[in-house]
């Protein structure tokens, strides 16, 4: 997510931490470069010249504390003008006085809106809500059954009464209440541009449910594109927050960084990967922090928190303290790792991690899918007892895993390497030590 911005700015901040004094040439220089990444990651001009700007009328001036060299203090502008133009504060749902609240998703054709109903309900239902999730879009082949699938996978009910678009939607409402269900997501249909049909139709649902959020749902692998469309759907409908889907694959990051600005309107979640649990909030801080390659330290400890089963965990620390860390237990917390998404995503948020991308240090989830494939392979006496595994197991184990005896040398490498590692360590602090499982 954001990586080419990331690997603009970081570059550009690592410099600016050696300036032992901030003068116009060296800002000058300095705010050239931001410039620089900033267009090439696709934020639009006007976001950027207002951004450089402001960053150079409190760099010119600034006034070291203490506890920071210039470069540094000159970093926290950046920090402060990045979090400002990303919205400050994370906005949060509005609820309803009497339920159920009425969440309305509108965007335009393949940006994600069923996906995102699904982990939007998934993630209300950890919270403790009951949600219901109601598709109207009634022109898209299958786009009613897609939603089935999804709310069967996360076992939340969908309402697919047939009938016309805004009498299904209020049926929906009079539904949950008889159900007693507090949140209703309603997926609406969208289109492959901004057309007058598709805008009257959401006006018609808007003035039916009254609901409390209007959640304008955008690609951000779109770019400016992302921006445009945002605008339109706001002037012409009024939407109070954004929802930016596969942030995973956007390098670039612009949609982010321009769309507040540009729409006055908060982004308040992002989809990074296809599973359901695939959503975070968007604190504009914290992503301030990773554009910058400071991590994200709180929001890592609440995906492992939400991941891990803390249990599970305790059990696993008196395990290693004893030394009776097995191969099943190592499968075990290579799951809870996979629980919270893509391995890069999560490492990112780790600081200093974006350096080790700079040296094009990569990792790759697929690692971790062989690694259960093979330990799985295994038979349960050698899970529970690597030191039976020999030569001619090890090529018994590849075979059967579909994977080389190198495959397996590396898995046995990295378990005997996390034995030994806890053997010095006297108690290793688990879950969560990425380290530890090779990364």
């Amino acid at each position: 997510m954001l990586e080419q911005l990331q690997e603009g700015l970081e570059k550009i901040v690592r410099n600016l931490r050696n300036e032992g004094k901030i003068t116009e040439s060296n800002i000058s220089e300095t705010l050239r470069s931001v410039r620089r990444s900033l267009l090439e990651a696709d934020v639009n001009y006007k976001v950027v010249k207002e951004f450089i700007n402001n960053v150079q009328e409190k760099a010119i001036g600034v006034t070291v504390t203490k506890s920071l060299n210039p470069g540094q203090q000159v970093i926290k502008i950046f920090h402060d003008e990045l979090t400002k133009l990303l919205g400050a504060k994370q906005y949060h749902l509005k609820t309803a006085d009497m339920p159920p609240t009425v969440i309305l998703l509108a965007g335009l054709q393949g940006c994600g809106k069923t996906t995102f109903a699904a982990k939007l309900a998934h993630l209300l239902k950890k919270q403790n809500h009951k949600p219901l999730l109601v598709p109207v879009d009634i022109y898209r082949p299958a786009a009613v059954k897609q939603l089935e699938v999804l709310g069967k996978q996360i076992d939340v009910p969908v309402f697919s009464e047939k009938s016309k678009v805004v009498k299904r939607a209020v049926e929906a409402v009079n539904y949950a209440r008889k159900q007693h269900l507090d949140t209703i997501i309603i997926d609406t249909a969208g289109r492959l541009h901004v057309d007058d049909q598709m805008m009257k139709e959401l006006e018609a649902l808007k003035k039916a449910l009254k609901p409390q959020n209007i959640l304008f749902v955008v690609d951000g692998m779109t770019g400016q594109d992302a921006v445009n469309t945002a605008s339109a759907f706001n002037e012409r409908l009024g939407f109070d927050a954004i929802i930016l889907t596969k942030m995973d694959s956007d390098t670039r990051g612009g949609a982010a960084l321009s769309i507040v600005n540009v729409t006055g309107k908060p982004i308040m979640y992002i989809g990074t990967g296809e599973k359901p649990e695939n959503i975070e909030p968007f604190y504009p801080d914290r992503i301030a922090n990773r554009i910058l390659g400071m991590g994200d330290v709180v929001s890592l400890v609440e995906k492992v928190q939400a991941a891990v089963d803390a249990d599970q965990a305790a059990i696993l620390e008196k395990k290693l303290r004893k030394q009776q860390f097995t191969l099943e237990d190592y499968l075990d917390q290579l799951k809870q790792i996979k629980k919270m998404g893509p391995v890069e995503n999560i490492l990112e948020m780790i600081p200093g991690f974006s350096r080790m991308k700079m040296k094009k240090i990569k990792v790759d989830d697929k690692e971790f899918t062989r690694a259960e494939v093979i330990i799985q392979s295994m038979t349960r006496e050698e899970r529970r007892n690597p030191s039976l595994i020999n030569g001619s197991r090890r090529k018994r184990i590849a075979k059967g895993s579909g994977t080389q005896s190198s495959d397996v040398n590396r898995l046995l490498n990295q378990y005997w390497q996390l034995v030994k590692m806890s053997k010095q360590m006297g108690k290793l602090k688990l879950p969560g030590n990425l380290s530890a499982f090779g990364m």
